[in-house]
């Protein structure tokens, strides 16, 4: 029988360790007492976490690769927080963390969207990624990666414009500075010279 295996930012959850209760607890123990290397052994067993959250997500536009690592911050966040004296499950107190953290970047774009939709109809400019900053009192950096994550991937063969004839794909809007085609002419040259 094939396991079953998701590639999602470069991890396949095929591999994932599946933790026993004992080996929670003891890696926990050793998490409190400063061990780094148990730290890493109990995120990695608690992935599945992450992904079983964010199959509750996957409905929306977001991208999945954006809201797995959101999730990830959520749940290492639960760990640094998580008093297992209380008497409650890890899961238990994990889910709400994960969850929270990923609503908490899609309010952070939809605050940004709302922002910039206010300003568009006030300025006569385009309002800049400052003028959204300063309007919702988030900083640039968090309004840029917000936004970049419920943006859903575009592939370099969407189509951008068709009239009927040859369409034009997102792959042809893009240029390469670093490989122009007067590089590769002048390198060319340059080889034919030297030969």
């Amino acid at each position: 029988m094939a396991a079953y295996k998701v590639e999602i930012c470069g991890v396949n959850t095929a591999k994932l360790p599946i933790l026993k209760e004992s080996e929670k607890e003891e890696l926990f123990a050793k998490i409190k007492q400063g061990d780094m290397a148990a730290r890493e052994t109990y995120i990695k067993g608690n992935l599945r976490l992450v992904l079983s959250v964010i199959k509750r997500f996957s409905n929306h536009n977001e991208n999945v690769d954006d809201l797995f690592q959101i999730g990830c911050i959520g749940l290492i966040k639960s760990i640094d927080n998580f008093n297992p004296d209380m008497g409650v499950k890890f899961s238990t107190y994990a889910v709400p963390m994960i969850i929270g953290e990923i609503r908490s970047l899609r309010d952070t774009a939809y605050k940004a969207i709302h922002a910039k939709e206010i300003l568009t109809r006030t300025a006569s400019t385009e309002p800049t990624l400052e003028d959204i900053a300063k309007e919702t009192g988030i900083p640039k950096e968090d309004i840029v990666f917000a936004l970049d994550a419920i943006q859903s991937p575009l592939s370099l063969y969407d189509p951008v414009y068709t009239d009927g004839g040859d369409a034009l794909y997102v792959m042809d809007q893009i240029s390469d500075k670093k490989n122009k085609e007067e590089k590769w002419i002048e390198e060319l040259s340059l080889g034919d010279a030297m030969d």
